[in-house]
């Protein structure tokens, strides 16, 4: 189900952003399926909570997959927003995300490096040991955090910020996302989702200069409940 203004889940705010947590199935912003984007629902909420008049500003300041849930940051003044901008430029907003993966990787803990080159006709990314033309660096940290039936819960930090870059990244080494067809799982999640989420974030308040540390809470799923 598609968040609407009477099921978003604020998780930050102030006068400068809204931080919220994306439903799985949520596109963040308008895209050809025209579908309702997050980016509409957070003005929504935002005007009628405030009781603004006319067009409210956000600024999508990074985006997450649509089959992804997790913590994503708007920005409610041009201030703020020119302010992420230069920070995710300069890689000092860190993103923290948890993956559910088939296939416990070899290693408990490791640092992937790959060449990913996007194919925008079938909107899926191929990784290469060396670089390719057309091809962009990517590397991720990963650790195991917990082992489960089937299964393994995988905290993965990245250092880049590429197109599918966890999902090319981790079906490489043979551990695809539970419900990722498109990067080799064997099957999808009935609701359409992986079992991706972007769990935590942490930044400096691009106005007030405090530390912002925010936590996604996971959705109510069998598998996400065996992870806490």
């Amino acid at each position: 189900m598609l968040s609407t203004k009477e099921n978003l889940q604020v998780l930050f705010e102030d006068n400068h952003i809204v931080i919220v947590n994306k439903r799985a199935g949520d596109i963040t912003q308008g895209d050809k399926t025209r579908d309702k984007p997050l980016s509409d629902v957070v003005k929504e909420y935002i005007k009628e909570k405030y009781n603004k008049p006319g067009d409210v500003f956000l600024g999508v300041v990074h985006r997450l997959d649509r089959p992804t849930s997790g913590v994503i940051i708007f920005a409610r003044t041009s201030k703020a927003l020119e302010r992420l901008n230069k920070m995710l430029r300069e890689k000092t907003i860190q993103k923290t995300y948890w993956a559910v993966v088939k296939n416990q990787p070899k290693k408990e803990f490791d640092t992937l490096i790959n060449f990913l080159k996007k194919n925008p006709k079938n909107n899926k990314s191929t990784a290469y040991t060396n670089e390719v033309e057309g091809s962009k660096k990517a590397v991720l940290h990963y650790k195991t955090l917990k082992k489960l039936d089937n299964y393994s819960l995988l905290e993965i930090d990245l250092e880049t910020g590429r197109h599918h870059q966890i999902r090319c990244q981790l079906s490489t080494i043979g551990s695809p996302i539970k419900g990722d067809l498109k990067y080799g799982f064997n099957r999808s999640n009935k609701d359409g989702s992986i079992h991706l989420h972007a769990r935590n974030i942490n930044f400096t308040h691009p106005v007030s200069k405090e530390t912002i540390s925010i936590t996604a809470p996971l959705a109510k799923d069998p598998i996400w409940d065996s992870c806490t």
